[in-house]
């Protein structure tokens, strides 16, 4: 239980700040902090016995047949990731206190960066590699709302776009990768498929597999050319980036890299793709650095080429190469994030980030010039700093690893880029702390308080740990998460500041002093790159975007007419297309069974609905006789089902044609009494056709089904499981709540979304065509539009509480008998649809207590909070339970946990109901106001 807290906690932290937004910042904090806290405590609590070996694990079951289950384990990889998650997170909410203005929404900020918190720490400890998809896709929407956080802001906007579509797009490439993943490994469980690398790379999917999950890995660690969302991903807060670039997002590429390294590494084409990637990517995002002005340009640039050097690592294929890259996982974080605090410090005391009107620093702000030399110093990879001691094994590793038969290539390149590292990170220090002062047009720069340069100090004095006491402090948790990411035995680790001379020692020492010579002559050598014609891949995107949307905006135009008989006659040929198909290769015969003969009530029924049928086509511009003719169609259906034995269809018949045939007389006043007629004769030739020859194939496929004998099949299943597995006699109740509750979970969404789809058609109804119509109606008539008879308003007060007794036993009735949360629902909603159509919508507004919005979440939040309900007892999503209860006077009775299921789908069917009435009861008033703004 303790995994299953670890996740929860953060997503318990965003319903808290979303449930107390209110409240003052403070509280939002001490919730955020709180959260990791508690967080970062429990996975402390298991840090002993991961680290002694053992691998705690948690298990539930969700959707089976797919292989998708609630699956989490703390192994030594997955304890490092998520500690450097939580801890940094812990660090970054307490320099968003500081940093945030006093008006910032703090509870909309913290809320993203906990779900964000919680994807991040579900993508380390997922041990079901579809789960783990769940929480990857969990975080780029998140990232999409972190970056975006300043909606006001264009290239905040711009930003946060970019990186969902690259993100997204990179996801969905993994989505494909990993299912065929698991198909070739035989399970979708992650220690399963890690053991089966032989099977994997034998198949001959392992070449779309490997391109599939790196395109997904590259793409969220904005490797080379997927690189430029990044550096735009820095309009975010300075606190998102500093949890972004360090800790969470581009950090996850690599998690997955050294996650699947066992089943995926260890071959040419591994080799061949990855580390020339990564290498790439650090030699370009170096460079770029180098030159750019912003700070956080420069980090993000920086980060892009730190980056590459983990992927790279990664991508030599030896155990050796993983541990240096995991060890530079754990500086990296402390340094970068150390970095862009400093950073956001700056922006945050002098009002700029550009390194060009800054200077002199370290005399005014000598506690964050100190701060930043050293968070900069490890970054360059300079001793006696933990960012020395994993530069150093990098370069070792480079000079065993040999490309195309080349002994000297990837060294020197290797080195190139090790310089280049160690230039830019020089020139922050320098320039920025030491250079001369240009700070003459920008705020008075002082140090800040405690709460924006604790979390920093923090951070840079573990970079400088990690330097002084390397072994102490992540030697053991290195060698146990190198030992899981390569799967063989723990490596035998020295982390130490001095190996000896050897050519590392010398290829950083070469290094460094090129790159103090890259820095004195850094302005001359900045003339010269920006004379050379690059590109620009930010403005490529937007070229490649615009090219693209032009060309879809085309063909939508062509398909996408504003037109909605075209779309139903495209729908009914396609459905037509296929029926026909279908009959011509396996034929539709009727079959043998017996008919019923018809009663002579029933033949009336039936030519009262063809004559109904027919009045409705004949009749159609006069639109209120239409209407009345569509509710006597409706009725004959309800008579049909209780001729045919089906009462909670006929239930719901009656009781859905009640509230439509209401809503569209509310609706009937948007509309012209007598439309212009719109269809040509050749075109109602022609969708007649199409609509006879629907309907009579459509009634012959009916009828072929209905004349079969009666067979085995899922009815019977039902008929004979409904009370014992269900505990309710009501079968079709018990359906659509147990048996396919996750079908009508499903519909239940859709309902609410075409609820909230009402309110949004219908906002604007009061501009335009309608919105005069309107107003022209109310200034013919001299009384007020919530004028209604005292007849029709005394019978609705008192049929609304009967109705609602009826619907409650109706309610309470339907696991047993005809009823249910749906018949319930619509006669409820009836009961207040009256109350708006007798006292008007003021009255009745006045007196509500909850909007049709929050009903609609609420339906929905019960309705998965009862499927969630049955993990926590081991069973599948959505299992319900029963059983029968006595007691005295009453005598026996049942209680079933499908009732809560029940009573989110009543909720979110009175919401919607009530939404699109609402708008439509309303309208006439939004009118009014509308009329009296145009007269002002």
């Amino acid at each position: 239980m303790s995994l299953l807290a670890l996740i929860a906690i953060p997503f318990l932290a965003v319903i808290l700040l979303i449930a107390m937004r209110r409240a003052s910042r403070g509280v939002h904090m001490l919730i955020a902090g709180g959260g990791t806290t508690g967080g970062l405590a429990v996975l402390l609590s298991q840090a002993g016995s991961v680290l002694s070996g053992q691998t705690p694990t948690f298990q539930l079951a969700w959707i089976s047949t797919l292989g998708l289950d609630f699956s989490f384990w703390i192994d030594p990889w997955a304890l490092l990731f998520a500690g450097l998650i939580l801890g940094i997170g812990l660090l970054v909410v307490v320099y968003a206190h500081g940093y945030l203005g006093a008006r910032e929404p703090t509870a909309r900020f913290l809320s993203y960066l906990m779900l964000f918190q919680g994807a991040m720490v579900g993508i380390a400890l997922s041990s079901n590699i579809l789960l783990m998809l769940v929480f990857w896709e969990m975080t780029s929407l998140a990232s999409f709302l972190l970056i975006g956080f300043w909606r006001d802001r264009a290239e905040a906007r711009q930003g946060a776009r970019m990186a969902l579509t690259i993100t997204g797009g990179g996801g969905l490439a993994l989505i494909a990768g990993m299912v065929l993943l698991g198909k070739v490994a035989g399970s979708y469980d992650l220690a399963t498929v890690l053991s089966r690398a032989e099977i994997v790379q034998a198949s001959p999917l392992y070449p779309t597999i490997l391109i599939l999950v790196l395109a997904g890995a590259f793409t969220k660690s904005a490797q080379f050319p997927f690189h430029f969302w990044l550096p735009h991903a820095m309009a975010a807060p300075t606190p998102v980036s500093a949890y972004l670039h360090s800790a969470t997002m581009v950090k996850a590429g690599v998690f997955l890299l050294a996650r699947l390294w066992p089943v995926l590494a260890g071959t040419d084409l591994w080799f061949y793709i990855v580390a020339p990637i990564g290498l790439v990517t650090m030699l370009f995002g170096a460079g770029v650095a180098l030159f750019r002005s912003d700070l956080k340009a420069m980090l993000a640039y920086s980060t892009v080429s730190q980056l590459g050097l983990m992927v790279m690592l990664l991508g030599f294929g030896t155990e050796a190469a993983v541990t240096a890259a995991i060890f530079h996982i754990v500086n990296h974080a402390a340094f970068k994030a150390a970095l862009f605090m400093h950073a956001g410090i700056i922006d945050h005391e002098t009002g700029t980030r550009d390194i060009r009107r800054l200077g002199g620093l370290a005399t005014v702000m000598p506690l964050t010039a100190t701060l930043g030399v050293l968070a900069a110093a490890a970054m360059a990879g300079l001793p006696p700093l933990g960012g020395f001691i994993s530069k150093e094994m990098m370069l070792e590793q480079s000079v065993h690893t040999h490309w195309a038969g080349h002994a000297l290539l990837v060294p020197v390149l290797v080195t190139i880029a090790a310089m280049l590292s160690a230039a830019y990170s020089l020139r922050y220090a320098i320039t920025l702390h030491f250079g001369k002062r240009c700070t003459a047009d920008v705020s008075a720069p002082h140090d800040p308080g405690a709460v924006l340069l604790g979390p920093a100090a923090v951070l840079g004095a573990i970079a400088l740990a990690l330097g002084l006491l390397p072994m102490t402090l992540a030697g053991p948790l290195v060698e146990a998460a190198s030992a899981a990411v390569t799967g063989g035995a723990r490596p035998a680790l020295h982390l130490a500041l001095w190996h000896g001379i050897n050519p590392a020692l010398l290829m950083s020492l070469g290094a460094v002093v090129a790159a103090a010579v890259v820095v004195w002559r850094h302005r001359a050598l900045a003339v010269m790159v920006a004379r050379a014609p690059t590109p620009d891949a930010k403005r490529m995107f937007d070229t490649a975007m615009t090219a693209t949307v032009r060309q879809l905006r085309r063909v939508s135009g062509a398909i996408h007419a504003a037109s909605l008989q075209r779309y139903l006659a495209a729908l009914f040929v396609v459905a037509v297309a296929l029926g026909l198909e279908a009959a011509i290769r396996f034929g539709i015969t009727a079959g043998t069974r017996a008919t019923t003969p018809a009663s002579v009530p029933a033949t009336i029924a039936w030519a009262a609905l063809i004559v109904a049928t027919v009045a409705t086509i004949v009749v159609d511009r006069r639109r209120y006789l239409a209407l009345i003719f569509i509710s006597v169609i409706g009725l004959v259906m309800a008579l049909a089902f209780i001729h045919l034995s089906a009462p909670d269809l006929a239930l719901t018949q009656i009781a859905v044609e009640v509230v439509t045939i209401l809503l569209m007389l509310l609706a009937l006043h948007l509309l012209p009494g007598c439309p212009p007629r719109l269809s040509s004769v050749p075109r109602r030739v022609r969708d007649g056709g199409l609509a006879a020859l629907g309907g009579l194939g459509t009634g012959w496929l009916a009828w072929a089904i209905m004349t079969r004998p009666e067979r085995e099949g899922i009815s019977r299943f039902h008929w004979e499981n409904s009370y014992s597995g269900g505990g309710g006699t009501n079968v079709v109740n018990v359906t659509l709540v147990d048996f396919r509750a996750f079908d009508t979970l499903g519909e239940i969404t859709v309902l609410g979304i075409a609820g909230l789809a009402i309110y949004a058609l219908l906002e604007p109804a009061v501009h335009g065509v309608a919105g005069r119509r309107l107003r022209e109606w109310r200034s013919k008539d001299r009384f007020s539009p919530e004028r209604h008879p005292m007849m029709f308003v005394m019978a609705t007060r008192l049929l609304l509480p009967l109705a609602l007794l009826v619907g409650m036993y109706i309610f309470l009735r339907g696991h047993n008998q005809p009823g249910g949360g749906f018949i319930a629902a619509l006669v409820f909603s009836i009961a207040i649809l009256l109350q708006y159509l007798a006292s008007g919508f003021d009255w009745t507004d006045a007196r509500r207590r909850i909007g049709e919005h929050q009903l609609i979440g609420l339906g929905v939040l019960i309705t998965v909070a009862t499927g969630l309900g049955s993990l926590l007892f081991g069973a599948p999503f959505l299992t319900s339970s029963f059983g029968y209860f006595h007691l005295p006077l009453i005598g026996e009775f049942e209680l079933a946990t499908a009732m809560l299921f029940d009573l989110g789908v009543a909720c979110v069917v009175v919401g919607a109901v009530m939404m699109a009435l609402a708008q439509l009861a309303h309208v006439a008033l939004r009118a009014a106001r509308q009329d009296g703004k145009e007269a002002s």
